[in-house]
């Protein structure tokens, strides 16, 4: 299938379901299903994300579809899933997306249990060149963590949901993403900006590393207070170098403004020697 796809991309304005053939589902969200699908005229291998506009009404995510469809299309970077477009019929929207052969990262993780330092900072070198290109065009992602990340058929990362994404310069106050990644500028109700995607930046990678998030408690409450308190502890298994709890330490600050910028997180002699500049890894 990879290999379908060295045709061009599906461009033009006028979709309908009839001009792709649907095949197996690739998972399924809280407001749709996914599938991978083949466009009849090119035979260019895509996802089509469905959506039921019955849902749309009932969760009133009219406004967020909008935004992330805008936002997600204007991105080209080759750490994003691209969105060529969408259309609708009656009952459904859909999304045409790129098609990740290598599934989501979430369930590479369960598998192994944890990464290898190398797949780590590969994945994180990805993400802070990706996010980096995010916020320099004003879009803070808000929702980075391992189910909304999916591999190509290289083991190249990619950004793949724009859900709580928003467009902005000034700071944002909508506490939103998942519990276990909020920053704690989030969890206090206060003012965020784009220094909440290099918090999760140090969530993810001491996630990759041990196999689980720093701050995961019995309660929500007890996260929270986690959280707020950064109370940061390292396992002594499975060994972790002490570069790579020097980069985490950097990035899981309170102060927002003393975080790791994402510059700083590709200089980290940590990444230099562990990330492969090419960004892929061997599924």
């Amino acid at each position: 299938m990879a290999e379908d796809n060295k045709k061009s991309e599906p461009r033009r304005r006028g979709w309908s379901i009839a001009d792709f053939e649907i095949g197996k589902p690739l998972g399924r969200g809280k407001f749709g299903r996914v599938y991978v699908a083949r466009e009849v005229k090119s035979k260019y291998i895509v996802a089509l994300k469905v959506i039921f506009k019955e849902q749309i009404d009932k969760y009133n995510i009219h406004h967020q579809l909008k935004r992330e469809m805008d936002i997600q299309t204007s991105l080209s970077h080759p750490n994003i899933l691209r969105l060529y477009g969408w259309f609708h019929d009656d009952q459904r929207v859909f999304m045409i997306l790129e098609y990740a052969h290598g599934g989501e990262l979430f369930k590479e993780l369960r598998k192994c249990g944890y990464l290898s330092e190398q797949k780590a900072a590969t994945y994180v070198a990805s993400l802070a060149n990706a996010l980096a290109y995010c916020h320099e065009k004003d879009v803070i992602h808000r929702d980075i963590k391992p189910e909304n990340l999916l591999l190509d058929h290289e083991g190249r990362l990619k950004i793949a949901d724009f859900g709580w994404s928003v467009q902005s310069r000034s700071k944002r106050h909508t506490m939103c993403g998942t519990l276990d990644y909020l920053a704690p500028e989030m969890v206090e109700n206060k003012a965020h900006d784009y220094a909440v995607d290099n918090w999760t930046l140090g969530i993810l990678c001491y996630e990759f590393l041990y196999g689980a998030p720093p701050f995961e408690a019995e309660s929500q409450r007890d996260t929270f207070r986690r959280i707020v308190k950064v109370d940061l502890t390292f396992p002594s298994t499975p060994p972790v170098s002490a570069e790579a709890k020097n980069l985490i330490t950097r990035l899981l600050v309170k102060d927002s403004s003393k975080r790791l910028s994402l510059q700083k997180i590709l200089e980290h002699p940590w990444i230099i020697k562990n990330a492969n500049p090419m960004g892929t890894c061997d599924n």
